[in-house]
């Protein structure tokens, strides 16, 4: 018998994000083993058996005078079979046309994860302890003929023959991405339901955040107070933008991962457990902004509140400052400059408070007689004091932005 065309739910649709993905070798991750429950009310009956043991205990009560059920068959499973954007985290439920026997067999997942399922009537639930990774091909078995699923009635007897649903999990959305980042202090934003109960995720519950993944509560971002339109105006919501991309990398630098600010697998589930355990950024959020008109300025914010504005020097004619917004992505409080100065000579330069935002340029103190010019060879040069104050704030991921006439 075919599953083609059954009834089922449809999945949410899914946000695409093509720095997301997993193989199906890293498809399973598992916390926690099902366990066994019985309870039993008017003509109902339950059972609760973990995914690796189909015994189970179950009390059930019967109808008197109920008719007699038909041969069992399955009437519906909640995934289609061949989908390939099936939540992951999801539970499972396959419906049959009439209620199953306490000592029935249950059906199989492959790959096999942690969980249980629940047998409820006419119905048997999979319930996952931690669901399946994005692009995991899943193979749900409905044990049949010799040995199948049976009914309660004796008229139901067993499933005539075994059946196959075959489906392939989505994609992360890049919407959850951003709620998670965004509740966790990594963008300067807020987020905001649009009913309680639709965000409502337990705490601690790490595979309802799994599931939340896939299918993202429904709410909006604002930004948070205080910020400028040079920030404000490059975030876009559901869409990959340079804030996710900080945002990413300052959460890779906390849990001590590859900055890479592209979210993969391992940045997924570290995300996952931190968004589960309430683990918020312990940096806060810091933004500057490089002014190249005159005279040349540093801005910088940190949550919502300019914290600094200084004179600063950027490049000159030859070897100017790229206008853009970049990620901090290495720092120093010293080190030595090494280069080629414009007339060919070599340097060798002793620097402080180092913070490296685009290739070879960064933000550092560095000795002038004055500032507020094109006088470096690229970098954003400052005095000594707000150096050395900024540094502290512009830790990893911290975006910088560099506008106004280039040199």
């Amino acid at each position: 018998m075919s599953l083609l065309g059954r009834v089922g739910r449809q999945p949410a649709p899914l946000f695409r994000h093509r720095g997301i993905m997993a193989t199906a070798s890293a498809a399973v991750l598992v916390l926690i083993a099902g366990g066994t429950f019985a309870a039993a009310h008017g003509s109902t009956h339950e059972t609760l058996a973990s995914a690796g043991n189909t015994k189970s205990l179950t009390v059930t009560t019967h109808k008197q005078g109920a008719p007699p059920a038909g041969p069992l068959t399955v009437v519906s499973v909640s995934q289609d079979s061949g989908a390939r954007d099936a939540n992951g985290g999801a539970a499972l439920t396959v419906t049959f046309s009439s209620a199953l026997a306490p000592q029935t067999p249950l059906p199989s997942l492959s790959p096999k994860i942690a969980g249980s399922w629940r047998v409820s009537g006419a119905t048997a639930t999979f319930t996952p302890a931690y669901g399946y990774l994005p692009g995991t091909k899943v193979t749900l078995k409905i044990p049949g003929g010799n040995g199948g699923m049976q009914g309660l009635a004796a008229t139901a007897g067993v499933l005539a023959a075994p059946d196959t649903v075959k489906f392939t999990t989505g994609q992360f959305s890049v919407t959850r991405l951003q709620q998670i980042l965004t509740q966790l202090g990594y963008l300067p934003l807020t987020w905001t339901p649009n009913s309680a109960a639709t965000a409502r995720i337990p705490a601690g519950d790490l595979n309802a955040q799994l599931a939340a993944a896939y299918a993202p509560p429904a709410g909006s971002f604002a930004f948070q107070p205080g910020y400028p339109s040079e920030l404000t105006s490059q975030w876009k919501a559901g869409a990959d933008n340079i804030l996710d991309k900080g945002a990413i990398m300052a959460f890779e630098s906390n849990e001590n991962l590859t900055m890479d600010g592209i979210a993969g697998p391992q940045v997924w589930a570290d995300l996952l457990k931190a968004a589960a355990k309430d683990q918020r950024n312990p940096n806060g959020y810091t933004y500057a902004l490089a002014n190249q008109h005159s005279p040349e300025t540093l801005t910088v914010w940190h949550d919502g509140k300019v914290i600094e504005h200084t004179l600063a020097n950027t490049g000159i004619p030859g070897r100017s400052t790229q206008d853009g917004t970049f990620p901090v992505y290495l720092r120093y409080q010293f080190n030595y400059m090494d280069g080629t100065n414009p007339d060919g000579s070599h340097y060798h330069d002793p620097v402080y408070w180092i913070s490296y935002f685009n290739g070879g340029d960064a933000l550092h103190y560095f000795d002038r007689a004055s500032y507020g010019y094109y006088q470096s060879l690229g970098c954003v040069e400052l005095p000594w004091t707000p150096a050395k104050y900024i540094w502290n704030y512009t830790t990893y991921g911290t975006l910088v932005t560099v506008t106004g006439p280039v040199a």
